[in-house]
């Protein structure tokens, strides 16, 4: 059996909060600055994310912050904990970066830290990451997306050029959790009440009149309407594989550590039982 290659050590970034805003009931908006971030860059990806590393059960790390040190000298249990998050924008001129974090409340690790973060605070972090950018060779575009999404189809909208040919769907709870958008493209807010998360963002996708041409389709949220999505695109639609980015940014009834310890193996199901019925790429 192969061995496993070792992992790669990853130099954080540590930046400092310079102001936060609430942009609706349910969405903290939080902007990073400082020296921290001069070696710090992003491409023309729309989908870049960075992966925030918060202190585990309130351990004290060592300055300045180095996490191979971390994991050599700590415990497991004490090591960072990662949450990852989109990048909403990143202004090069001013060398701020823009982070948008949905809130559940009191739930989860990330999203009460963005709630009660103060300006003057660090935060530790890696990447970005990100794979996806629109086409200009596509004839049109499909987005969508719930709450985690925002922040991509946000981004990829803003680049597109006008007179761009774009269809966007976001899912959100209620009225008030829509967001003005920098974009000629009109978004299609659907609220979702009291229905199953994506269950309105999938009825509006396979209700829509496809143009005509090649489409390029980012699709991403909770894992269980982007399989359905997937099957509507990949399989129904016999969307080529390479104009497809789509996957789930999270599962209900997982946090992040579950959902990223099982992602490989629930992708790899999906596509073994919708490939079967796909065309050939």
């Amino acid at each position: 059996m192969a061995e496993r290659p070792a992992r790669k050590p990853r130099k954080p970034h540590s930046a400092q909060v310079v102001r936060t805003e609430r942009l609706t009931p349910h969405m903290q908006r939080v902007v990073l600055g400082g020296a921290g971030l001069a070696e710090f860059t992003a491409g023309t990806c729309t989908d870049h994310y960075v992966k925030l590393l918060f202190p585990a059960g309130g351990a004290t790390y060592p300055e300045p912050f180095d996490e191979e040190r971390i994991r050599a000298e700590f415990p497991r249990e004490q090591w960072p904990v990662t949450r990852t998050y989109t990048v909403r924008a990143w202004d090069q001129e001013h060398r701020e970066l823009t982070l948008d974090f949905v809130l559940h409340g009191d739930e989860g690790l990330a999203g009460p830290w963005a709630a009660r973060v103060q300006p003057g605070e660090t935060v530790h972090f890696v990447g970005p990451g990100g794979a996806y950018a629109p086409d200009s060779g596509a004839d049109w575009h499909l987005l969508a997306g719930d709450e985690s999404a925002l922040p991509a189809i946000a981004a990829a909208l803003e680049s597109l050029p006008d007179g761009a040919v774009a269809h966007a769907f976001v899912e959100v709870s209620g009225p008030e959790e829509e967001q003005k958008v920098d974009s000629d493209v009109e978004i299609v807010w659907l609220h979702r009440g009291a229905a199953p998360v994506g269950e309105k963002l999938a009825e509006a996708v396979r209700g829509l009149d496809f143009p005509e041409g090649r489409v390029q389709a980012f699709v991403h949220g909770e894992a269980g309407f982007v399989k359905e999505l997937r099957r509507l695109l990949r399989v129904e639609r016999e969307i080529p594989r390479e104009d497809l980015s789509i996957s789930g940014y999270w599962r209900l009834g997982h946090n992040e550590d579950g959902w990223q310890a099982s992602k490989r193996e629930w992708n790899a199901r999906v596509e073994a039982e919708q490939e079967g019925s796909a065309p050939s790429a």
